[in-house]
């Protein structure tokens, strides 16, 4: 007789037989699908890091472009689009600026027996110095038109009216102590040159933005203040600083300015009236200081500045403009 336990030890057996089997057989079947998502897995793995890669190379060469781009664009319109603080379209207003011109006295008539080679160094140095100083007062460089500079403080950075008329004049004022500076430079490349370079400014409101069409665009400014500021250049003397009437008023605090004959401006129904800007700030002045301002006579000494060796030397140029004003005395007399 069949023993009833033995019959169903045997058929757990089975039972479990059967479990083991399927058990195997979904062992099998996950090993098998492992091993597919592992193998893909390496190859998503790997196609994310060539992305990587890609996307990197992609974004150096965005980098490289804007940097490119850059040097078309006065920084601070570079850096007002690319945080996205103006837009790229066609967009203009009408705000206060303060407009800066400068040319070199006869660049063409001196330069015309230069090499070019010469003529380039020349050029390049003399307005990337000027770049630079522009960049270090907050100015908008406008454009070069050859060897002249258009820059205008007060947009789109802007420190106050009265704050973008005192960094203007302080900038033209450090570019005229830096023409000295480069004709050394240049004296040292065996380049002789005798640069004079006039300069004006004007403040007062102007129409500034982006002009053109929606494939090619500039960001100036237009207005009479930009013309203002042209003709005063043009009327400046070889070395010197003019500005109109309203940036006098608003640097007066700071930077000592002169009266100079009021001009007739074309495209102005009146006389402009205009002012000297002095080579120097009000701050500057100490007691080892000497200044005197007259018409056709502008002398500013530091006496603390001027070394032992060159001190006779002085007294020979003093004594030189004497002789030079008393012989002109006397014809008129």
């Amino acid at each position: 007789m069949e023993n009833p336990d033995l019959k169903k030890l045997e058929k757990q057996v089975r039972y479990l037989e059967k479990k083991l089997n399927r058990s195997n057989t979904n062992r099998l079947a996950l090993e098998k699908m492992w091993d597919r998502n592992s193998t893909l897995f390496q190859t998503l793995n790997g196609e994310i890091e060539e992305q990587k890669e890609i996307i990197k190379n992609k974004r150096d060469e965005l980098e490289g472009l804007a940097t490119k781009l850059a040097k078309y664009l006065s920084p601070q319109v570079y850096s007002s689009i690319f945080t996205g603080d103006r837009d790229v379209r066609i967009e203009t207003y009408r705000k206060k600026l303060t407009i800066f011109f400068s040319d070199i006295v006869g660049f063409t008539k001196q330069t015309d027996h230069m090499e070019p080679e010469d003529l380039t160094f020349v050029l390049n140095t003399y307005l990337d110095k000027m770049a630079q100083i522009v960049l270090k007062y907050g100015g908008t460089l406008d454009k070069f038109i050859g060897d002249a500079v258009l820059v205008f403080f007060g947009d789109p950075q802007s420190k106050g009216v009265k704050n973008d008329a005192i960094s203007a004049v302080k900038m033209a004022i450090e570019m005229q102590t830096a023409i000295s500076e480069m004709e050394s430079l240049w004296r040292d490349k065996g380049i002789a040159t005798d640069f004079s370079v006039r300069m004006g400014m004007s403040s007062g409101y102007c129409t500034v933005g982006n002009f053109g069409s929606e494939e090619r665009m500039d960001y100036t400014i237009i207005g009479n203040q930009v013309n203002m500021a042209s003709r005063l250049e043009s009327n400046a003397r070889p070395g010197h600083i003019l500005v109109s009437n309203d940036t006098m008023s608003l640097v007066q605090d700071e930077i000592q300015c002169i009266a100079k004959n009021p001009i007739q401006v074309k495209g102005f129904d009146r006389d402009i009236d205009v002012y000297e800007v002095l080579m120097h700030n009000r701050s500057n002045l100490n007691d080892d200081s000497y200044r005197a301002q007259i018409e056709g006579l502008s002398l500013i000494m530091n006496t603390d500045q001027i070394k032992p060796e060159n001190r006779n030397l002085v007294i020979t140029k003093l004594h030189e403009a004497i002789e030079k004003l008393s012989n002109i005395k006397s014809i008129d007399e």
